[in-house]
């Protein structure tokens, strides 16, 4: 099973749990219009194409920033409560199959590398995007891994940092964050196509007191 790295912290992390929320209020917006969106985990509601207003602000000013010929396409935002409770339990289980060894605590700190605890989850916030990049005909760069290839799918290539992935699929992903980092993004380091801003995460890894935004 792929453990995370030493240095990279999991969201399960208590460094990243115990820091508080201090809701803004911020609405939700639809990013359908203003960016590229890709429907492959379009929801009936529409859910997938929405995002925090301020966030959305972040990606538009990233996606201005790539070079010609790049764009952002974003996969999936927002993500209502009862959803994530399903994907995380969901994968939890396929590891106790896969690897019946291991312990409940184990599991929820490795489900946590690919799938956030619904307690701290930066989808349910609408503070976290699922991205790629795309040429103008909406054609996906080689980025390692298709977006959501979890760790025993991907061989551990889903890590931002993987050293099992192509030249190119480098060089994408560190345009990718090139782009993003500069508007206050952050990566979390197990999904090469999780960015987030205003979660929990981003608070510890930018080393602010508070969440600005809570779950929806």
């Amino acid at each position: 099973m792929w453990l995370s790295p030493n240095d990279v912290v999991l969201i399960s992390d208590p460094r990243v749990t115990a820091l508080p929320v201090r809701e803004c209020g911020e609405p939700l917006a639809d990013v359908r219009g203003r960016l590229r969106v890709d429907t492959r985990l379009a929801d009936d509601e529409g859910a997938y194409a929405h995002l925090r207003s301020g966030l959305l602000d972040r990606l538009e000013r990233a996606e201005r920033s790539l070079p010609d010929g790049f764009h952002l396409l974003i996969v999936e935002g927002y993500r209502p409560i009862a959803t994530q409770r399903r994907i995380f339990e969901t994968y939890r289980a396929e590891l106790h199959t896969t690897f019946p060894e291991i312990s409940p605590d184990e599991s929820y700190i490795a489900a946590s590398r690919y799938v956030s605890p619904v307690e701290v989850a930066p989808h349910t916030a609408g503070a976290a995007v699922d991205l790629t990049l795309c040429d103008p005909d909406g054609v996906e760069y080689d980025m390692g891994t298709q977006v959501n290839d979890n760790p025993e799918q991907s061989d551990g290539a889903c890590y931002t940092a993987a050293p099992n992935i192509s030249d190119d699929a480098r060089a994408h992903r560190k345009l990718l964050a090139a782009a993003l980092e500069p508007t206050g993004l952050v990566n979390y380091p197990t999904e090469w196509w999780h960015w987030s801003y205003g979660d929990r995460y981003w608070a510890m890894s930018t080393g602010f007191a508070h969440a600005l935004y809570g779950p929806i």
